[in-house]
């Protein structure tokens, strides 16, 4: 992204201080640092953890933190503090997501810094919004169990998590429309606010659906797995050399349009499945006739002909593989990175555009402290105060 486009984005010269790890926290300040906000990542001097976690956590970082300056502090120290309250004095927003409590401890709560402060914004990402459940520890999948959501993913007696950080993100993502909200508040009253989000509340809303179901209908939501579907045809196929493929057909037209193109007339002449509430309630035999049927076809084939007629499918798609995807190539939905050791890595933008461009890249992922002598310059230190924090393992 350009200088010029950069200085369009809605929230440059918004400035924020983030005190997070992991990713809910760091989702709401990519989100701000995407729509021009300066997101100044404070982390310890040894580097946020979240940087060398193995396995399905390897990638938390290099996701969550571009668009982001690195100023590592130790802040159990008087002089961490001291230096991070600096920053905190020129900042828009505080976003922090450490343990209740802590944020108090450290004299970097919302009531001491509105002190200093009456216009900062404070968000906080937390497991429990205020309430009974409060002082529980909270991880995305500890919500995921209590919160319904891994009911309705897995089969029934089979809870599973989904296969993503989802309230981690959303709830970052919340935070974050918290922080706009607040912003455009301060711009009526010229003061800030303390904002909330959290995992649980956020998978709850996740999940709401499934509850009014229960509301309308009375009878509880099953697992998506085994569920009564809207629709008679919304399933994996599995087909010609064991390839594996999602198809749909939702509505009257698209049946007669699915029938057509796979010779299945006698279907569409069928009386027995003359509205999609008919197929539906045939599905317990007509769902094998039509797996007999696609069976021969290539999963290609198929989405070629439900593509040529304007039906719903799905390749079976692995996350490395969309690295590959066309349409994600030829739109620049991939930007990108380097990652911390220097390799070079792409990373998905967010998923919708302004002025018809997704914003943009503008800082890869930060180093540990990569930006500490600039900012604590820019705030007031100098060349040997800064040298005397290095020494004395107070920054980096």
């Amino acid at each position: 992204m350009t200088e010029n486009s950069a200085r369009s984005l809605p929230y440059e010269g918004i400035r924020v201080i983030e005190f997070a790890h992991m990713v809910m926290g760091p989702s709401c300040g990519m989100l701000l640092g995407d729509l021009g906000a300066e997101v100044i990542k404070i982390e310890p001097v040894g580097g946020d953890r979240t940087r060398s976690l193995p396995g399905s956590g390897a990638g938390f970082f290099p996701m969550f933190n571009r668009n982001k300056k690195s100023v590592a502090l130790d802040l159990k120290q008087p002089e961490g503090v001291a230096a991070a309250l600096r920053l905190i004095d020129s900042a828009d927003v505080v976003s922090e997501n450490f343990s209740a409590g802590v944020m108090d401890q450290l004299g970097l709560g919302y009531d001491a810094l509105r002190q200093r402060n009456p216009r900062l914004i404070h968000v906080s990402h937390k497991g429990f919004l205020p309430g009974p459940y409060a002082h529980r520890t909270a991880l995305d999948e500890v919500v995921q169990m209590m919160g319904g959501l891994a009911y309705m993913t897995g089969r029934a007696g089979d809870p599973l998590r989904a296969g993503s950080s989802v309230n981690d993100i959303m709830g970052g993502m919340f935070g974050a429309i918290g922080v706009m909200a607040a912003l455009a508040q301060r711009e009526r009253t010229g003061q800030g606010s303390a904002v909330q989000s959290s995992l649980f509340e956020n998978n709850v809303f996740l999940v709401g659906q499934h509850m009014l179901q229960f509301a309308v209908t009375g009878q509880p939501a099953a697992p998506m797995p085994s569920r009564v579907a809207a629709w008679a045809i919304y399933d994996v196929f599995t087909v010609k050399d064991g390839e594996q493929i999602f198809l749909a057909v939702v509505s009257d037209k698209q049946w007669a349009l699915f029938c057509h193109a796979f010779d299945l007339g006698e279907l569409l002449a069928d009386p027995r499945l003359a509205s999609n509430q008919d197929r539906v309630l045939a599905r317990d035999w007509l769902m094998p006739r039509l797996r007999s049927h696609l069976a021969p076809f290539s999963a290609a084939q198929l989405a070629a002909r439900f593509e040529a007629r304007g039906l719903a499918f799905a390749p079976i798609t692995r996350p490395d593989e969309l690295l590959d995807d066309p349409h994600l190539q030829a739109t620049g939905g991939l930007a990108p990175i380097v990652l911390d050791d220097g390799r070079p890595a792409r990373v998905p933008l967010m998923p919708f555009m302004l002025n018809g461009k997704q914003p943009g890249l503008r800082l890869n992922p930060p180093r540990v402290g990569e930006h500490t002598d600039a900012l604590l310059r820019a705030a007031g230190y100098s060349p040997s105060e800064i040298q005397d924090l290095r020494e004395r393992a107070i920054a980096r």
